[in-house]
């Protein structure tokens, strides 16, 4: 399930696309109602964002140009879960140098204090080695700016019965299941919902022009792929 920091991220990636956003537009591309549009952005304006909202019927949102990024600013235990989440994505995909690279950037921009927080859950956090979930985080970047700014993207894709494609997709979500990393989209050519496995895509290119999203067929990203419609979708 989603968290409400996960989705204030979301709106953050929206809105630093830049332009005005109508608040009916974000509710669709966050899958919630205008009035958490609204709780969300003002919890922005708390982290120090200048968001700005156009009020009345035609409402709608922006990121002021120039807006300074706040100072990286943690408590202790959200320090310790930031490393431990890390830990955790350096014991599945063991030789990944961004998460080796994140840990020691984070190391150097910490204050003292948190600094020997941080290598105290480093020390005493242990996470038991699962199968590699392969992952390229260029193909994630490229799949988040899509979703942000409503484009489609472009593939060679071989499916699990070594057949191979060109697909062109709406992107929705990527996620792990079963120790595998995979994209949620909409497939253009085939007028239906898809699960592509993120190793099996080659070449993915960002399509010119943005598109309105189809509605998701699901109340939840979690019931789809549980579903025996979701798992018969599967590339």
């Amino acid at each position: 399930m989603e968290t409400p920091s996960t989705r204030t991220l979301r709106l953050l990636s929206l809105l630093q696309a830049g332009g005005t956003w109508p608040a009916a537009t974000l509710a669709q591309r966050l899958g919630v109602g205008e009035r958490t549009v609204r709780r969300d952005a003002h919890r922005l304006r708390e982290l120090g964002y200048d968001v700005h909202a156009r009020p009345g019927p035609g409402a709608g949102y922006r990121l002021r140009p120039g807006v300074r990024i706040p100072p990286l600013l943690f408590t202790e235990d959200e320090v310790s879960a930031i490393v431990a989440g890390l830990a955790v994505l350096e014991s599945w995909i063991p030789n990944d140098q961004a998460v080796a690279a994140a840990l020691i950037k984070l190391d150097q921009v910490l204050p003292r204090k948190l600094r020997q927080r941080a290598a105290a859950t480093a020390l005493t956090t242990q996470v038991l080695q699962r199968p590699t979930a392969v992952i390229d985080w260029a193909v994630v970047g490229v799949l988040a700016d899509a979703v942000a700014t409503g484009s489609r993207v472009g593939f060679h894709y071989t499916d699990r019965h070594a057949r191979e494609s060109v697909r062109t997709v709406e992107p929705f979500r990527h996620v792990l299941q079963r120790e595998r990393w995979y994209l949620v989209a909409f497939d253009i050519d085939r007028d239906d919902w898809r699960l592509f496995c993120l190793d099996r895509m080659q070449d993915l290119r960002t399509l010119p022009g943005t598109f309105r999203p189809h509605a998701f067929p699901a109340a939840s990203l979690e019931q789809w792929l549980t579903s025996d419609f979701g798992n018969e979708q599967r590339s």
